[in-house]
C-alpha cells in the first residue's frame, strides 16, 4: 500500500524554513566596499577639521577687517562733526582713541593727545600702539601708527629678517593713521621668545622707519 503522506517540495519552501534574509552573510565584494567606506570616513575628519578651522580663521579675519573699516568711518564722521547725539544738551559725542577697542593690553601705547589729526610719532616715548599675543608659534600683532612712505614694504622685509612669516594681513587707514592687523608664524631660528620681545622688535622697526622718513624730509 502506497504512503499517502503529502509530498514536500523543497523548491517552494518559505523563508521561515531557512531563517530571515538578514542573517545571511553579505557577498565578499560588499564587505570589502563597506570596510573601505569605514576607513575613508575615519581618514576624512582630520582633513575636514583642518579646512574648517582654516576657513573659520579666514572668516574671523574678514569680519575683523570689516569692523575696523566701520570703526574708521565712524571715527571720521565724529571727527568732522557729522554725527550728533540726541541727548538734552545736544552735545557732540566725545571722541575717543581711534581703534582703541582693538587694543586691550598693548605693550606700547601712545597718549590720546597725539591721536587723530594731532598724532605725531616724533616723541622719544612709544611711537605707535602695539599689542602682541603669542600662542606657541603663532603671533597676533596689532599696530596703530602714523602712515609713512613704503612703510608696509619695509615692515614686511623687517619681519622676514627676524624670522617672522606673515600669514595674514589687514590694513585699515584713517587720515594720517594706519592700523595693521597681522597674523605671523614664528619660524625656527627666531630669537624673539615672547610677546614682549616681538612687540619690542616691531616698535624698533617702526622707529627706524620713522627716523628714515624724518631724514628724508630734511634732505
Amino acid at each position: 500500500m502506497f504512503d499517502t503522506a503529502p509530498f514536500h517540495d523543497s523548491s517552494q519552501a518559505s523563508p521561515r524554513d531557512f531563517g530571515s534574509c538578514s542573517s545571511m552573510p553579505p557577498p565578499p565584494e560588499t564587505s570589502t566596499a563597506a570596510a573601505h567606506g569605514r576607513k575613508k570616513r575615519r581618514r576624512r575628519p582630520k582633513g575636514d577639521q583642518s579646512s574648517i578651522v582654516g576657513g573659520a580663521i579666514e572668516f574671523v579675519k574678514e569680519l575683523e577687517h570689516i569692523l575696523q573699516s566701520l570703526e574708521a568711518k565712524k571715527f571720521a564722521l565724529l571727527e568732522h562733526g557729522n554725527v550728533t547725539t540726541n541727548d538734552e544738551n545736544d552735545q557732540k559725542p566725545k571722541i575717543g582713541s581711534p581703534f582703541g577697542q582693538f587694543f586691550a593690553y598693548p605693550q606700547f601705547s601712545c597718549s590720546d593727545s597725539r591721536l587723530g589729526n594731532k598724532y605725531t610719532s616724533q616723541s622719544k616715548a612709544a611711537i605707535a600702539d602695539i599689542e602682541v599675543t603669542l600662542i606657541e608659534t603663532h603671533a597676533n600683532i596689532r599696530v596703530l601708527s602714523r602712515r609713512r612712505l613704503r612703510q608696509l614694504s619695509k615692515m614686511v622685509a623687517a619681519f622676514q629678517s627676524v624670522f617672522l612669516t606673515i600669514l595674514h594681513l589687514n590694513v585699515t587707514t584713517l587720515d594720517s593713521l594706519v592700523l595693521y592687523s597681522i597674523s605671523a608664524k614664528v619660524e625656527e631660528g627666531c630669537q624673539l621668545n615672547s610677546a614682549d620681545d616681538i612687540a619690542g622688535a616691531v616698535h624698533h622697526m617702526l622707529r627706524i622707519i620713522e627716523e628714515e622718513a624724518i631724514l628724508g624730509c630734511h634732505t
